[in-house]
């Protein structure tokens, strides 16, 4: 097994799939273990507000998670971090880790990531579809509807072939309810 722990990687696993907004050199999918993808964190800037918060992904403790890896050339590494810090730890609802991935060919890497942290007011937990679809659709933040980057995730893994059926029944039944 090859180790490619000398590159940088980033792994995604939310809106980072569809949109990473860094430059990178390779694009791969792997899986973390240890975590899974949940839609567990309020959104109270990007996809939400403080008085209609929306709901966004967090890596949460639990299971694995099939997302993205990305590899970001040495030169790039400083200006992807901090565009990434920016991007993910306005709250400090996140927690910026450094984890093992696997990828293709029985590859390894270490990969930043960022997983949510439990303790903070904006982990919302485990919610129930029509609940977590109820939040999703009467939110709008400064990144856009809250429906869109839920439709969009949804949309994204399917294309990559990974499948999530709670997210999935989510995104039906903001569909159901008229979202593009």
């Amino acid at each position: 097994m090859a180790r490619d722990m000398d590159e940088f990687w980033v792994f995604g696993y939310g809106s980072l799939m569809w949109n990473p907004g860094f430059p990178y050199v390779e694009r791969q999918q792997a899986r973390i273990h240890g975590f899974r993808r949940c839609l567990c964190v309020w959104s109270v800037a990007h996809r939400g507000t403080e008085k209609h918060p929306g709901l966004v992904m967090g890596l949460d403790r639990g299971g694995s998670c099939l997302g993205v890896a990305f590899r970001v050339a040495d030169e790039e590494r400083d200006g992807a971090l901090d565009y990434l810090r920016k991007r993910e730890l306005i709250t400090n609802v996140y927690q910026e880790r450094l984890l093992p991935i696997s990828l293709p060919e029985g590859r390894r890497a270490q990969a930043v990531t960022y997983v949510v942290d439990r303790r903070h007011d904006q982990y919302a937990g485990h919610l129930e579809v029509e609940e977590a679809a109820r939040i999703v659709l009467q939110s709008h933040g400064q990144s856009g509807p809250n429906d869109a980057y839920v439709l969009n995730t949804v949309t994204h893994m399917k294309q990559m072939g990974i499948r999530d059926h709670w997210l999935e029944a989510v995104g039906e039944v903001i569909k159901a309810a008229g979202a593009p």
